[in-house]
């Protein structure tokens, strides 16, 4: 990637009292792009991506938004973000409307705008005729993408996502990476984690492999793959579950 970072991630430290999760962690992100995040359980993922939504702050070293600490100015940065969490956000006794309406509020979106925004990714998700539905009647997949709804509302130019197709189906899968398509044809940027390996050699651009607390590998597929001496991402990940 060139030009200027979106995103950068600057000697990042977190600890679990004793325990070191993230230790002299760096990346930089870039607009247009779909950075997947792999490693095995505990690696950090989770963690990093907590940090970058503002909500954990790191041990040590900061994080930027074009230039903009996350840390010093974290309300500014949380207007440009969206955020998918592992855990549904999902108040599954409301109806779907009900749910996005109140993220709508917590991100500022009120009257006529709301109401636009709401239908916009309702039909986005597939989901517009189901609006009037309580979300404990739906399935996993449904609530799965109602969640990233939820998160896309206010046209973010940043998405984190924790594991965002565990577990969904087909329908659902296909219809996250085709948002994750319109992101990046947008010049949004994109953090996922995530097992899911045809997931992150399909719809990333680059991916990171995380252990240790550090990136062990960092590139496209390809390159992942010749600089580890691996080959597959498959066998990448058990080696490195062997490791542990």
């Amino acid at each position: 990637m060139t030009g200027q970072p979106f995103l950068q991630a600057e000697h990042i430290v977190h600890r679990y009292g004793s325990r070191t999760v993230l230790n002299d962690l760096n990346l930089s992100l870039y607009k247009g792009e779909v950075f997947g995040l792999l490693g095995p359980n505990g690696a950090g993922k989770s963690t990093f991506i907590s940090l970058l939504a503002t909500l954990i702050r790191p041990t040590s070293g900061d994080m930027f938004v074009e230039g903009v600490s996350i840390l010093k100015k974290p309300a500014a940065i949380r207007k440009r973000m969206g955020y998918v969490p592992q855990e549904l956000a999902l108040h599954t006794v409301l109806r779907a409307k009900e749910n996005l309406r109140f993220w709508a509020g917590v991100y500022g979106l009120s009257g006529a705008r709301r109401e636009e925004a709401i239908e916009r990714v309702l039909r986005e998700i597939g989901l517009l005729d189901r609006a009037a539905d309580r979300v404990d009647t739906w399935s996993g997949g449904m609530k799965r993408r109602l969640n990233l709804a939820a998160a896309i509302m206010h046209e973010p130019d940043l998405l984190l996502m924790d594991e965002p197709t565990a577990g969904v189906d087909i329908q659902s899968r296909r219809t996250i990476a085709g948002l994750l398509d319109r992101f990046r044809m947008e010049g949004k940027t994109v953090l996922l984690a995530s097992h899911d390996i045809d997931e992150l050699e399909t719809i990333c651009d680059r991916i990171g492999v995380l252990h240790g607390g550090r990136f062990l590998h960092c590139g496209t597929v390809p390159e992942v793959l010749a600089s580890s001496g691996a080959d597959t991402l498959e066998n990448l990940l058990v080696r490195l579950e062997d490791w542990k």
